[in-house]
């Protein structure tokens, strides 16, 4: 039995579900935290389902908080719901405390667990099947900072110190080359030179919000299409799910982790490298929904700045699997030799197609700039 299943009992007890749990079964695609729907049969209506998670202790070394930046964040995004007519029991993640009054519960084996309602109706989709779903999640992400635009970034916590810090990941990635301790250098040197010749790269972003150019903000740093919700009728996101990565961040890196992500159409470990690409007409349709979304919340050095966060996060991806690669595949897990070097290949190939594109990816921004 997991470790989950083995205090699952307890946990339950620990909530006050409203009506008796009729079930708790394992839930979703997650690989961090473990995660469970919760069946309750209330007397006078349906079935109501919840959420429960056990917070990953290895992601996640102080779930305090973790969970103090979640309820924070939920329920400022719930006002700004309210007050701007919506529904914030569907439009916004709420934290519902244990019966001890906090924020999680810790089982007897020091698990952190937290419960949420499920938000009914809604669908979460793994891959962007259509360029319809694609701006719907762009819409979504851009309306997140737009509800968030007066929060107090300097508040929250660093869940994952340096998580998106370019030039921290750079200097691990220069240790790793440095020690090649498994001496693997010589199988990849192509893929070294490549960031080299991009160091500098490394400090644009950093830089610019340095000079003051690029403001620190709330950011999601996952924005992945599956941590949108998306309504069942309407195709349209719903609520952002997934805050455990919620932090003091740039907005680029949020809108360009899901370029990486969403505007290319090869698997992350191809090996053919001629299917890599950047699909522009989905950079075009993504950048419309996204600064729709945003409701002129973002600065215009913010927008001009777009495609540098595409690219960055591109870049630093692939750096991510490269370090990784190097020191012996301790981070990402793989199912074949040499994956990590192969996902990091197809990372650095996306670069590059941007950067033969730059022009025409500047030009995508500024048009929708001034729409």
């Amino acid at each position: 039995m997991a470790q989950a299943e083995q205090t699952l009992q307890e946990v339950l007890e620990a909530f006050d579900f409203g009506a008796p749990v009729v079930g708790a079964l394992r839930y979703g695609c997650g690989h961090i935290n473990d995660t469970f729907v919760v069946h309750t049969q209330p007397e006078d209506c349906c079935c109501r389902r919840f959420i429960l998670q056990r917070m990953s202790a290895a992601a996640f070394k102080r779930p305090d908080q973790l969970m103090e930046n979640i309820t924070g964040v939920t329920e400022y995004l719930g006002k700004q719901i309210q007050s701007q007519g919506g529904d914030r029991s569907r439009e916004a993640m709420e934290v519902i405390s244990p019966k001890n009054g906090q924020p999680y519960y810790t089982d007897s084996q020091g698990g952190a667990w937290r419960l949420y309602p499920f938000v009914e109706h809604t669908v979460c989709h793994q891959a962007a099947d259509s360029p319809e779903l694609f701006a719907a999640s762009g819409r979504a992400f851009g309306r997140f900072q737009q509800l968030l635009k007066d929060y107090p970034a300097e508040t929250l916590y660093e869940t994952i110190p340096h998580f998106h810090d370019t030039e921290d990941r750079l200097a691990k990635f220069k240790a790793a080359v440095e020690a090649d301790k498994l001496g693997r250098v010589k199988d990849c040197q192509p893929e070294i030179d490549f960031v080299l010749a991009r160091e500098a790269d490394c400090s644009v972003a950093l830089n610019a919000m340095r000079e003051g150019k690029l403001p620190v903000r709330v950011t999601h740093n996952d924005t992945k299409l599956n941590n949108v919700l998306m309504d069942e009728a309407t195709g349209e996101g719903v609520c952002i799910i997934d805050l455990d990565t919620v932090m003091p961040g740039l907005v680029i890196y949020d809108f360009g982790d899901s370029i990486r992500f969403g505007a290319n159409h090869c698997a992350e470990d191809e090996t053919d490298l001629s299917k890599v690409s950047l699909d522009v007409d989905l950079f075009t349709t993504y950048t419309a929904a996204f600064l729709e979304g945003t409701g002129g919340s973002l600065t215009n050095d913010e927008i001009a700045y777009l495609p540098w966060g595409a690219k960055l996060m591109t870049l630093e991806c692939g750096i991510r699997f490269l370090t990784d690669y190097l020191v012996g595949d301790e981070y990402f897990h793989i199912s074949r030799e040499k994956q990590n070097l192969d996902r990091c290949r197809t990372q650095f190939k996306l670069v590059a197609d941007m950067e033969a594109r730059w022009a025409e990816l500047e030009a995508i921004v500024k048009q929708y700039q001034k729409a």
